[in-house]
């Protein structure tokens, strides 16, 4: 009977409960809900076989290199600020700020746009006539306390060189050496042509030490000591003496050559007359050892790395 004459009504209240009594739901909705629920089924498992043959079609191509849409892609090298921020020039705004102050050079030419792109394993970037260390090299300082081995391993277990850097990924080496119980600065890195040249007696780096002698001291002292002093390997010059301190008969010298042999400044003022009894090395080239503290190790400025390529013509 039609619900409008006012016959029995079969809604949604009866279909309702009968579903939460648990009674058989009729064949129509049965049949038209189960249909619906075959779809996803169907689906899941479309797009798990897909994804196998994706896997199997895409399976050792890890490296795949997308198209280059970005605005500048084909351009070539690094944008400069980047590199000089990455060197340690501070932010890329200061970066920017410094080429805009026309102090920085590539190649010999002083940079007048921003935004130039440069190789840094190849192009010659400058920072106030400074050459800027752009590849992954380290370059420290290092006060080398006495009785500590100039060398980065020692097989018979002394303190040596490399104990001081050993959480270090990059390996170091020294540059030259210093005599066991000879104190002072010694320069540690990575740059193998920069080491060599610093220890070439072609570029003449001179080294700074000061050494406690015994007195009295004559006047002719120093002018013995630049003029040159006879030792079994040949003659050995200064090119600076001066007296530091003198309590007594103690006396405190400073003693500048460029020389590099061995046990040299000991061997100098022993033969003059006057035995060392404790010397420390307190510059190295432009690298001055200042206030740090015995056994400590200081990563060199970018400004130290500039002056000490300057100085062996990098």
């Amino acid at each position: 009977m039609d619900p409008a004459d006012g016959g029995p009504r079969r809604g949604r209240g009866e279909a309702a409960r009968g579903g939460a009594k648990g009674g058989p739901r009729t064949s129509q909705g049965s049949g038209a809900r189960g249909a619906k629920r075959s779809t996803p089924a169907t689906s899941r498992e479309y797009e798990t076989r897909q994804e196998e043959r994706n896997r199997e079609r895409y399976a050792g191509k890890k490296d795949v290199k997308l198209p280059k849409t970005f605005p500048g892609a084909e351009q070539e090298g690094e944008r400069l600020q980047k590199v000089l921020a990455r060197a340690g020039y501070g932010s890329r705004r200061a970066c920017e700020e410094l080429v805009e102050q026309a102090r920085v050079e590539v190649n010999g030419e002083i940079v007048l746009e921003q935004g130039l792109r440069v190789k840094p394993e190849s192009d010659e970037i400058k920072v106030d006539g400074l050459t800027v260390a752009t590849q992954s090299y380290q370059f420290f300082a290092l006060n080398k306390p006495a009785g500590v081995v100039s060398t980065m391993e020692d097989p018979d277990g002394r303190q040596c060189l490399g104990d001081y850097v050993t959480n270090r990924e990059t390996r170091l080496f020294h540059v030259g050496r210093l005599d066991t119980e000879t104190e002072g600065i010694i320069l540690l890195t990575n740059h193998g042509e920069l080491a060599h040249r610093l220890t070439h007696p072609r570029y003449g780096v001179k080294k700074t030490y000061l050494a406690a002698i015994t007195g009295p001291l004559p006047r002719e002292i120093g002018k013995m000591l630049k003029d040159g002093i006879q030792l079994e390997d040949g003659y050995a010059r200064a090119d600076h003496f001066r007296v530091v301190q003198q309590t007594g008969k103690n006396y405190l010298v400073e003693v500048t050559l460029h020389e590099g042999r061995k046990h040299i400044v000991r061997r100098m003022l022993a033969e003059a007359g006057f035995p060392v009894e404790k010397l420390v090395r307190t510059h190295f080239g432009p690298i001055g050892l200042g206030d740090q503290k015995s056994g400590w190790l200081r990563r060199l400025s970018n400004t130290e790395v500039g002056m000490l390529m300057r100085e062996v013509e990098l």
